[in-house]
């Protein structure tokens, strides 16, 4: 029998306004970064997808690179839009980006016009689909002229390849150029993408959020969960298929025991509110409205739906937030601002 979207999808849901702009996003957001790749049967993808747009997700963030192996996952997604997601597009938000290896040589990453504009033409491509919502630059790039990068995305905007652009993981100082150079160029900077979670506070050190602020550019964080370490899962050691036994993002040197202390506290906290770890981080990061969406992974529907929940207990009490402070402590887990050193 073939899927319909649950008619209530809207009824639950919470949408945020973007910065100034004119556009909402769903307070979370599903990323395809892991699980959405040629490892992971169609079947699951094409069941998460149906999940989240059931409960109200309506974008779906992906990028070059996501896979395995990488453009697995736009090849995927794309295959799901042209089939569950089938006259649905203009109730999506997609959006794709490029800063990180691609393809071999030297126009396959960081932040030419050369590779950005390929790399943006690809993606199209393999999902199907004549523009993207938003395109990004996935990180900055320190040896290609930030005008340069900007003028891409400009020219990414006004060739119909994409409605809006952001930029992810620059530091405070690189946002507040970036918009600057955007904002002249006629295509202001929409949103920003940055890692943040109780583990990973880099953007409050570094002001970030008050840039964003300042400056009207909206914000959607990765890694909420700190790639599954805001959950029950490693509280009794690495299991053999968690993310963290691959060593790869998430390293094992990650799990230390002063960490998973702090990460135990943390689960006594949520419980006591009533919640699961995972979902009072998702309601951590978006408490005080000043965050636009949270953008959360998942390997099982199961996992949407349960982080979902978290904004059915989205405030804290003032002592609750203290608390946590006491344990929400820096991890030393950002691995997206050490390959650019933030420069």
């Amino acid at each position: 029998m073939a899927w319909s979207p649950a008619e209530n999808r809207y009824e639950s849901m919470k949408y945020n306004r973007v910065g100034r702009s004119g556009l909402k996003l769903p307070a979370i957001s599903l990323g395809l970064w892991h699980n959405f790749g040629g490892d992971t049967p169609h079947e699951r993808k094409v069941e998460m997808c149906r999940t989240a747009f059931d409960l109200g997700i309506t974008h779906f963030d992906l990028a070059n690179n996501y896979g395995p192996p990488p453009g697995s996952a736009e090849t995927a997604f794309g295959e799901i839009l042209r089939t569950d997601f089938a006259g649905l597009r203009d109730e999506l938000i997609i959006s794709s980006k490029a800063g990180y290896d691609m393809w071999p040589g030297p126009y396959g990453e960081w932040g030419s016009r050369k590779y950005l504009i390929a790399s943006c033409d690809q993606s199209l491509k393999r999902m199907g689909i004549d523009y993207v919502d938003i395109f990004y630059s996935h990180r900055f790039d320190p040896d290609t002229p930030l005008e340069e990068t900007c003028a891409a995305l400009d020219h990414i905007v006004r060739s119909g390849r994409a409605l809006y652009v952001g930029i992810s993981s620059y530091n405070s100082q690189r946002t507040r150029e970036a918009a600057t150079i955007l904002k002249d160029l006629g295509t202001p900077c929409l949103i920003h993408q940055p890692s943040y979670s109780m583990l990973n506070r880099w953007i409050e050190t570094d002001g970030l959020v008050d840039t964003l602020d300042e400056l009207g550019i909206g914000s959607i964080v990765f890694s909420p969960l700190a790639q599954g370490m805001l959950t029950t899962k490693y509280l009794g050691g690495i299991p053999e298929d968690s993310r963290a036994a691959q060593n790869h993002f998430l390293k094992k040197d990650f799990i230390r025991p002063q960490t998973i202390d702090n990460i135990r506290k943390l689960n006594d906290i949520a419980q006591a509110r009533g919640q699961t770890l995972a979902q009072m981080a998702i309601a951590w990061v978006l408490r005080g409205g000043r965050i636009t969406s949270a953008l959360i992974g998942a390997s099982r529907s199961s996992q949407i739906v349960d982080c979902v929940k978290a904004l059915e207990k989205a405030e804290f009490s003032e002592q609750e937030l203290k608390a946590i402070d006491v344990y929400a402590r820096e991890a030393d887990i950002n691995l997206w601002t050490r390959s650019a050193e933030l420069v």
